[in-house]
């Protein structure tokens, strides 16, 4: 199979046929193989009712159904886990994604040999003030974090090889930050295309303000985890090292200085009176505490299980079993030295 176009949703069921029909003939025009999809995040307006009858009249649609919402990160881990395609493309269901960019998305993965091509919404129909000014922000600050110079980390439309999507793990809010999860599993062959962006034609983002607040925080998670999520020692070691001897230093200052003046029969306090004394205590009591902090980070590392973030409710026209099997083949195959 050519491509797999992953799609989450929340409430867009007055999009979806129109996207659906839309992409198909895209698909059907260029002679592709594929399968389209959907991901219901939890909606509640009747958009699984819209992919049910989607699926009957076109066997490519394919639907996951989340018991509620979980957010766009595990609606595409679910995706990623089900595809077939060689080649990924995902996007959003709001029609603000234009599917006539599937096929150059295609062709820079398949004939330039890209692992990733982000989006980049160039022109955008957005809000200045609520979206476009936080959003130029928020790329600045995740280009200088992650070293990829990218103009629009957060852009839904993106096209992967299918390496890079059974490689990678998608969780929390990281969705924003697929390209630096591919770049940090070593997938460095990503590229930037220009894409064309259209105005919202249905309802309303479900996106408010707040995204942008748990985007920096995100990404300060990220840089964390790229820099120390398999070594936390290293972090949290190294800077109780440094307190703890701050502070032994400064106890045998309090033990040299009680000494000499002794000896000269000068006049002493008590060593509680004497400030470096309170400076060597905290610093110590927080340099233990932060070498432990470590040791059990790498503790937790090494024994910690995967547990699905999502519950399912209902699948269409996916073999879980077979993909599953064919995932697991898959990840033995890339562990056999090449």
């Amino acid at each position: 199979m050519n491509i797999s176009v992953v799609i989450p949703l929340l409430n867009e069921q007055e999009s979806l046929r129109e996207l659906h029909d839309w992409i198909a003939r895209v698909m059907q025009s260029n002679r592709f193989s594929y399968e389209i999809l959907f991901i219901d995040d939890g909606s509640t307006d009747g958009s699984w009712e819209t992919i049910c009858a989607l699926a009957e009249e076109n066997e490519a649609v394919k639907g996951i159904r989340f018991f509620r919402n979980y957010g766009k990160s595990q609606a595409l881990h679910a995706g990623f886990r089900m595809t077939r395609g060689e080649v990924v493309i995902t996007m959003d269901a709001d029609l603000q994604d234009n599917p006539e960019e599937i096929p150059g998305l295609y062709n820079l993965i398949t004939a330039q040999q890209y692992d990733l091509v982000s989006g980049w919404k160039k022109k955008r129909y957005d809000d200045i003030l609520t979206k476009n000014i936080p959003s130029k922000l928020f790329n600045w600050a995740a280009r200088k974090t992650s070293g990829l110079k990218l103009h629009d980390f957060n852009c839904g439309l993106k096209a992967y090889r299918k390496e890079v999507i059974k490689n990678i793990e998608v969780y929390g809010e990281m969705h924003r930050y697929i390209p630096v999860l591919a770049k940090n599993a070593g997938f460095t062959r990503i590229e930037e295309k220009i894409v064309q962006h259209q105005s919202r034609k249905y309802g309303k983002t479900k996106f408010g303000m707040e995204r942008f607040i748990h985007g920096f925080l995100d990404l300060i998670t990220i840089w964390f985890l790229s820099r120390f999520g398999k070594r936390p020692m290293h972090l949290f070691g190294a800077l109780g090292v440094v307190m703890f001897l701050i502070g032994f230093l400064s106890a045998g200052y309090i033990g040299i200085d009680k000494l000499y003046k002794l000896y000269h029969h000068q006049p002493t306090i008590l060593v509680t009176q004497n400030p470096w004394f309170f400076i060597a205590l905290v610093t110590m009591i927080i340099g233990s505490q932060l070498f432990l902090a470590g040791f059990l980070g790498e503790i937790i590392l090494r024994t910690k299980t995967n547990n699905d973030r999502y519950k399912i409710s209902d699948i269409l026209n996916v073999d879980v079993r077979k993909e599953e099997q064919k995932e697991g083949q898959d990840n033995i195959k890339n562990s056999i030295p090449g």
